[in-house]
């Protein structure tokens, strides 16, 4: 065990870990579990990146306020980040997100100011535009932010060219939400593991980069307008109502083999199976991805070794439909369970 001078050491440095029971027989399927993160999810990573390159270029002055559009692990993540560093943060997110997002958020000294739900990402997205322009807020805009798949480029590729040294690396599954995972950790085996097959998800109800259409962008790449193939889709942090730049640029780089579209029943079967079967323990987008995962493997050739990304823990999905048929109430079948010794019962 190491000693850490604080929090912001321990992000990174994730666990990859074999699947047993869901994996087809004929395959090496990883997962590298992105919830070990010391506030559960990929986007702490991310957080400590941006404001790190901030703080080196000067664009973040001390005790400036921070301000991002979040769907919330990235606001949670930069929550950790501005507490240790001492730094104010404004998180703006639709109304849309669940609950357990805006708590955590909260818990840690943030303030979270909610857009419409109607509105969708875009609208989150200028309500952070406007609050920064108006207060001389630091906004760390992390759709188009290069230092986003920089970190990943740094750390979470290394990790994984580290994991799978001397070892056959087939295929490396992800979703996107910023795209920084991907454009960054593409990057990394595109120049030292040509021969890896980079697969990436995106949810059927709103197939953005599948149907090849463009998104309209401002000056700056943000986007201008919804994407025309989005629908409200029900795996949260996974693709909002537009392409990210950094996934654009991604996509432009013509590293991607392979893109797969998700159901979310799909995504939560996947999730509930990794719970109940391996016990990993994930939200949503890392269910949609696995799903991914599974669909690569059962068309790959024998032997091949799969490393799927996991972005987040379950834990921060209570409220949403991944939970509907978790009760906090006991079933008939554990009240019977009760029944069977005489003591201890409930009335």
């Amino acid at each position: 065990m190491a000693l850490y001078e604080n929090i912001l050491q321990t992000i990174g440095r994730t666990p990859v870990v074999k699947i047993g029971k869901l994996a087809p027989r004929h395959v090496n399927l990883y997962v590298k579990i992105e919830a070990f993160n010391p506030l559960g999810s990929v986007k702490d990573r991310l957080a400590l990146g941006v404001i790190e390159a901030a703080e080196a270029s000067g664009a973040l002055k001390p005790g400036q306020t921070v301000v991002e559009a979040t769907s919330g692990n990235t606001g949670i993540g930069l929550a950790m980040v501005c507490a240790q560093k001492g730094y104010p943060l404004v998180v703006t997110m639709a109304e849309s997100f669940s609950v357990e997002r805006r708590r955590l958020m909260r818990f840690l000294g943030a303030k979270v100011v909610l857009t419409p739900a109607a509105q969708k990402g875009t609208g989150m997205v200028n309500k952070a535009v406007e609050l920064a322009e108006a207060h001389g807020w630091f906004q760390t805009r992390q759709f188009e932010n290069p230092a986003n798949p920089d970190i990943h480029e740094r750390t979470t590729a290394r990790e994984i060219l580290e994991d799978f040294a001397g070892m056959a690396l087939d295929y490396w599954v992800t979703g996107f939400g910023t795209g920084g995972t991907l454009q960054g950790v593409a990057r990394v085996l595109d120049r030292e593991r040509p021969q890896t097959k980079i697969i990436v998800c995106e949810p059927e109800l709103a197939p953005m980069l599948t149907s090849g259409e463009p998104q309209l962008r401002n000056p700056d790449g943000s986007p201008s307008e919804s994407h025309p193939a989005f629908a409200p889709h029900p795996v949260q942090g996974w693709s909002p109502d537009f392409i990210p730049k950094i996934t654009g640029d991604a996509v432009g780089m013509n590293v991607i083999d392979r893109i797969l579209t998700i159901s979310g029943p799909e995504a939560f079967k996947s999730s509930r199976d990794l719970a109940q079967k391996e016990g990993i323990f994930v939200g949503i987008s890392a269910g949609a991805t696995f799903a991914g995962a599974l669909k690569v493997a059962a068309e790959a050739p024998e032997g091949s070794t799969i490393l799927c990304m996991l972005p987040d823990t379950g834990e921060r999905y209570l409220s949403t439909p991944l939970f509907a048929d978790i009760s906090a109430e006991m079933s008939e079948e554990e009240v019977a369970l009760s029944k069977t010794t005489p003591g201890y019962q409930l009335d």
